[in-house]
């Protein structure tokens, strides 16, 4: 039996109400034994997950410990890889690579690689809902 979460869509600023509605959802992300409930916008538009500076902090990554992204011009724009265990309600937990950036005012982004790629996504903007669901709970 498939199984899914259901989330719906955030007001993010209430002066433009219902125009600014966007694809927030709480997940809870591991690293070390550190774990940590944030919550994530889903942009399919992003190449990557992006992870804030102070969020890697506060699941205790050291920033000098952890490598490069490449290509070359993300050395330039300070991110480096975290790969953290995350996991949306009651769904089986995936691991997810972020390009972690000390760019500041950055939120928690879920994007093509790698979460596009472990989850099913659905959006259904005219009720303002989108539905999760793993590979292995699409097939079945």
């Amino acid at each position: 039996m498939a199984q899914a979460a259901v989330f719906p869509f955030i007001v993010t600023d209430p002066a433009f109400g219902e125009a600014s509605r966007l694809p927030y959802m709480p997940i809870t992300i591991q690293l070390q034994g550190q774990s940590l409930s944030v919550s994530a916008l889903l942009d399919t538009g992003s190449a990557v997950n992006v992870l804030p500076y102070e969020v890697g902090l506060q699941l205790g990554a050291i920033w000098e410990r952890q490598q490069f992204v490449s290509p070359a011009t993300w050395r330039r724009n300070r991110r480096r890889v975290l790969t953290v265990l995350g996991t949306v309600g009651t769904l089986p937990s995936a691991r997810l690579a972020f390009a972690w950036t000390r760019a500041p005012a950055v939120p928690v982004i879920l994007g093509q690689v790698n979460f596009f790629m472990e989850f099913d996504v659905c959006f259904y903007r005219s009720r303002s809902l989108f539905e999760i669901k793993t590979e292995a709970a699409a097939q079945g």
